[in-house]
């Protein structure tokens, strides 16, 4: 028996899962502080009334809520400075609390605002961004964050980190501290009811690939491949079914859990080269980014294939898709799964079909290096993915 490598966890606070308990937030809140400011990422539910019975809610507890933005995109650099100016402006400090509700977008720029309202040494989150600001680093613990995701993809409920991109120049960064890990979360799968076919295809698809990327990255760790092992064996059963009944508590649960699993698996073991392209492909292509995943997983995955054998094929026998059958087989079974699902649920096989062309894959292939391609079992030179981004075209 090999000995168990050194390694450290990192998980939110406090989860608290189940269908209805998004009404536990008051509670949640009350114990972190008394002005919660609410960023908000689903016109739908604040159309629907829900924003308003959580206010009510709040209220209740003896908390204030102030509303301080909504973001129906990724969130970009000018998006978080102006959070930032008016939380600021409102003279944020002890006894505040932001609560992100929504998709990873509104999640991530909560978890932005959060930190910087903390954190004033630069002028703009460019400065603490990896690889494009100052080198500012998070050092002041932030308000603290309550997560509550109305999508069930991201993981971004259980990162420590915030992705905020730019388009001029073109960038696609984290904001990244353990200080940002979310003090609470509160995932509620009732609330994805409302999400369309199409966003939740791609969103599931964005926690199959964080699953499986974690669980074979080089960076990989033993807790968050066991977490990696149930998400996916979930997220394998249900997605289909997520997205033809949306009403399915189901399939809703089963993909709710499956994302906050990846989450904290990707937090704890990184990620790869699917994950790496995709961010560049929302750079350059304004592709949505559990789009850009579930296009590039299957392509990852034969890239990655021969180094990780044994990986995916342990993940294959978990999802009941191997049972005692060689590891080539069983990795192939995988890997043929995955692609099924992807046309199954409608996802594109070649970066044409984003709009990609031949004189983008130069910046692609300089913009899809970082954090989450350090990561990936393979190592591939400029020249090895330009060969394989121009043979999916």
């Amino acid at each position: 028996m090999s000995a168990v490598a050194s390694y450290e966890f990192i998980a939110p606070g406090r989860i608290v899962f189940g269908w209805g308990r998004w009404g536990e937030v008051a509670p949640v809140a009350a114990a972190l502080g008394r002005r919660a400011f609410l960023i908000e990422g689903s016109r739908t539910l604040a159309a629907g009334g829900f924003i308003g019975r959580l206010q009510a809610a709040l209220g209740e507890r003896g908390l204030t809520s102030v509303r301080l933005a909504t973001i129906a995109h990724e969130p970009e650099v000018p998006d978080v400075d102006d959070a930032v100016r008016r939380v600021r402006e409102l003279g944020a400090g002890a006894g505040d609390l932001v609560i992100g509700i929504g998709g990873g977008s509104a999640i991530d720029l909560a978890k932005a605002v959060a930190a910087l309202a903390t954190n004033a040494t630069g002028s703009s989150v460019r400065d603490y961004l990896e690889g494009v600001g100052r080198g500012l680093q998070i050092s002041v613990p932030p308000l603290p964050l309550i997560a509550m995701p109305t999508t069930a993809g991201t993981g971004s409920e259980a990162t420590k980190n915030a992705v905020i991109s730019s388009y001029d120049p073109p960038f696609k960064k984290s904001l990244r501290s353990d200080l940002m890990m979310p003090r609470a979360v509160i995932v509620d799968p009732q609330l994805a009811v409302s999400v369309p076919p199409a966003v939740t295809a791609q969103t599931g698809m964005d926690a199959i690939t964080q699953l499986i990327e974690s669980y074979i990255s080089r960076k990989a760790r033993p807790i968050p491949r066991s977490l990696a092992i149930d998400g996916l064996r979930l997220a394998l059963g249900a997605i289909e079914e997520a997205v033809d009944d949306g009403g399915s508590r189901r399939a809703r649960e089963a993909m709710a859990q499956a994302a906050l699993l990846s989450g904290m698996a990707l937090a704890n073991s990184g990620l790869g080269m699917a994950h790496g392209v995709a961010a560049a492909l929302g750079v350059h292509c304004r592709t949505a980014h559990g789009l850009a995943c579930a296009l590039m997983l299957p392509i990852a995955l034969r890239i990655n294939r021969e180094v990780c054998l044994p990986q995916l094929a342990q993940l294959a026998q978990a999802a009941g898709l191997a049972q005692s059958e060689p590891a080539d087989v069983a990795a192939d079974l995988l890997i043929a799964r995955i692609e099924a699902i992807c046309r199954r649920v409608g996802v594109p096989s070649r970066l044409g079909a984003l709009g990609v062309t031949a004189e983008q894959i130069p910046a692609l292939v300089r913009d899809s290096r970082g954090n989450s391609m350090d990561g990936n079992p393979r190592t591939l030179s400029d020249p090895e993915l330009t060969q394989i981004l121009e043979a999916n075209l």
